[in-house]
């Protein structure tokens, strides 16, 4: 058996037998000994630069602020996350941040629950959130935040024009808040301008106020977060998030709540009314620059 020169196989009698598949086996074989090779690290982005913490500072004063006016953090809160998120990320965050947020309030104002106002107020609310969850996905946004800018600035300014004026809380006042709220709150992510709106005109208490409104806000939470994670909208990329919205939840309630011990009832109804018209100016600018960004 002899090896042809010229070519890569050899030759036995009349068989010719080919080397090309056997050398580009060999070729193609991984090395069996040890492994020097040296490889480039893998980089890993750290926490601190995945994580928007100017986000997280304004989440915490939405949370301070909300428990001082006792309408809720969404009220600030969605406007202040619509700026890094989009309309319907924003929606979920909020739904997951509510439910700490309001566990801590009813945890340190428990005791001013008003039972009557929760039914009267709370079930319309989480029936109109279930459907305003629903329907965020088939209507544009634009208008109706539009009318809600123009409906808190109007009450708004009556109320503390008018400071004497109060609306008894009866049934059908109740009833019709705290649909509105609940359907705004599913719809466009925050109710609590319009049942802070409702409430202030009962001239509440406040730790009833702050307490029977975040009892409320639970259930709504409750009920908006199963139709938002049915719709898509908390996203995996967003869950790191959730362990410090939970954290600010309870602190910035706790902040809030120390805050409101140097507070009289007369000064806290007036802030809560200023703080829904700043809501209400603020809806209206966001809505004329986004009909002008369309119209653009």
């Amino acid at each position: 058996m002899l090896k042809n020169q010229k070519s890569d196989f050899w030759v036995h009698g009349r068989v010719r037998i080919s080397l090309a598949p056997i050398a580009t086996s060999l070729k193609s074989k991984p090395h069996r000994g040890p492994n020097f090779a040296v490889h480039p690290p893998q980089h890993t982005v750290p926490l601190f630069q995945t994580i928007n913490f100017l986000f997280l500072f304004l989440a915490l004063v939405a949370e301070v602020v909300g428990t001082i006016g006792g309408f809720g953090s969404s009220v600030f809160f969605v406007p202040f996350a619509n700026f890094f998120f989009d309309f319907h990320a924003v929606l979920g965050i909020t739904a997951i941040f509510h439910l700490a947020s309001n566990i801590s309030k009813i945890a340190l104002f428990r005791h001013g629950i008003d039972r009557t106002l929760l039914v009267n107020l709370g079930i319309p609310s989480v029936i109109f959130v279930i459907i305003g969850g629903l329907l965020s996905r088939l209507l544009a946004t634009t208008w109706l935040e539009l009318s809600l800018a123009i409906f808190l600035i109007a009450l708004a300014l009556l109320f503390l024009i008018n400071s004497e004026l109060v609306i008894p809380p009866k049934r059908l006042q109740s009833i019709i808040g705290g649909g509105f709220s609940g359907f705004a709150a599913g719809l466009l992510g925050t109710g609590g301008a319009i049942r802070g709106l409702t409430m202030a005109a009962f001239n509440l208490e406040k730790s009833v106020f702050i307490a029977t409104s975040a009892a409320i806000d639970l259930g709504i939470d409750l009920s908006r977060t199963v139709v938002y994670v049915a719709n898509g909208y908390v996203l995996r990329e967003h869950l790191i998030y959730l362990p410090f919205l939970f954290v600010i939840g309870f602190g910035g309630t706790y902040l809030g709540r120390y805050l409101l011990g140097f507070m009289p009832q007369r000064v806290f109804k007036t802030i809560s009314l200023v703080l829904i018209l700043l809501i209400g100016i603020v809806t209206f600018a966001k809505s004329m620059i986004d009909f002008s960004q369309a119209a653009g």
